[in-house]
């Protein structure tokens, strides 16, 4: 981990507790390895709903990656963080008329995931460019809720109505420029990609002559649990560039581009959720340890039963005495539980707790329940300087829209 106990006081009595903390080394790194692993023949694209900051973004981008929006709020912070329209992608979901206009007016390329959509879209902007979101019939992910493709999942197009989508176009004299997808979220073996992407190539072989770029989607895991093993990245890019080959021998347009869309690859490692004890208690022979990290600060361990390795940072913390305890927040309902029956060093209150690769799908899903602030987020840059990125909320800052 790139903060100590030293260095996690020092930033707590500065910005308060919470606080998520970045390296921007981490995260330079992290666009530097999927550029290096795939030697430009296939372009990454970062998935903004990871984490929206605009200084992690403008890193992003200085690295050389374009952006995914899914929102008309995303396509605003991508623009003040100096991402032009050719640099963004909107893949939306159940999106309105007005979402599609803005797009539109902007010169943002959209992507549909349905035929009433695809239709819509083509009333209000006939003659356009478009993409087209499908679904290949099959995902993965570590949990049901982030299973974006197969039959039991709210999106894209099914592979069948491929006849439909290009009535809708003729219809409507729409270019399709490019088709999408995405299995799902936190894979670490490449095959359920590979296979997935064969199958959206042989869609594009069989039914999309011409496209401009064909995306494979994003999920790229990284390891939560101590000892898992690293998607291999290499290995991934080795697999992808075969079927690749494989498929530019059959397809018309041999300058097609391919494009994947990481987002928690990215960004998760770099960050750093610090928080503070303030209970440790027995309930019926099971002990709590109650810090202030509830969901309202971080939202997948209740939502999606995520694991994140939970570290308690000591100046003289004893380095044996391990006991198992849950890791609960201060909010109110049973459910916030961060870690339950965790193995834990000594605790007491007011130690730090520094949860770990929270980076991705932390700040960017917290909200204001039961009238908690969020806190404040701060980069620690290359030189091993600090800076504060994002201000905490104020009890104002609450009443600000009233």
């Amino acid at each position: 981990m790139f903060i100590d106990h030293e260095r996690a006081v020092s930033l707590l009595e500065k910005y308060g507790s919470p606080l998520y903390v970045y390296s921007e080394k981490i995260l330079r790194e992290r666009c530097r390895d999927l550029l290096t692993a795939f030697r430009g023949r296939i372009t990454p694209s970062y998935s903004v709903k990871a984490n929206t900051n605009p200084s992690l973004l403008k890193i992003i981008r200085g690295e050389g990656l374009s952006a995914d929006a899914m929102s008309p709020g995303e396509i605003f912070v991508l623009e003040r963080s100096g991402f032009g329209a050719k640099e963004i992608f909107y893949i939306g979901n159940n999106v309105s008329r007005e979402e599609m206009s803005c797009c539109i007016e902007r010169g943002i390329l959209v992507s549909v995931d349905s035929l009433s959509q695809l239709e819509q879209f083509g009333m209000i902007s006939p003659g356009s460019r478009v993409a087209v979101r499908f679904n290949p019939g099959t995902g993965a992910g570590h949990c049901d809720k982030v299973i974006t493709a197969g039959h039991n999942t709210k999106f894209g197009v099914q592979r069948e109505f491929c006849p439909e989508v290009k009535k809708i176009l003729e219809r409507y004299s729409l270019k399709l420029a490019g088709i999408n997808q995405h299995i799902g979220s936190l894979f670490l073996e490449p095959a359920p990609y590979v296979d997935a992407a064969e199958s959206l190539l042989d869609m594009a072989a069989e039914h999309f002559p011409g496209l401009e770029f064909i995306d494979f989607g994003g999920g790229f895991g990284v390891p939560y649990r101590s000892g898992e093993k690293r998607l291999d990245l290499a290995e991934l890019a080795r697999m992808m560039f075969e079927k690749i080959d494989s498929f530019l021998q059959k397809y018309d347009n041999k300058e097609v581009r391919f494009k994947c869309e990481p987002g928690r690859y990215i960004s998760a490692e770099c960050g750093v959720l610090l928080g503070t004890v303030h209970a440790v208690k027995t309930n019926y022979g099971k002990c709590y340890v109650g810090t202030d990290i509830g969901f309202n600060v971080l939202m997948r361990p209740v939502l999606y039963g995520s694991y994140h390795e939970i570290e308690v940072l000591s100046s003289d913390r004893p380095e044996n005495g391990m006991t198992e305890a849950t890791i609960v927040g201060n909010i109110c309902e049973s459910g916030d539980i961060l870690a339950s029956d965790r193995e834990i060093g000594p605790v007491s209150e007011g130690d730090i707790i520094a949860v770990k690769n929270a980076g991705a799908y932390g700040y960017s899903m917290a909200s204001n329940y039961n009238c908690r602030l969020r806190p404040a987020e701060v980069l620690i840059s290359e030189d091993g300087s600090e800076r504060l990125i994002r201000k905490a909320d104020t009890l104002e800052s609450l009443m600000a829209n009233f």
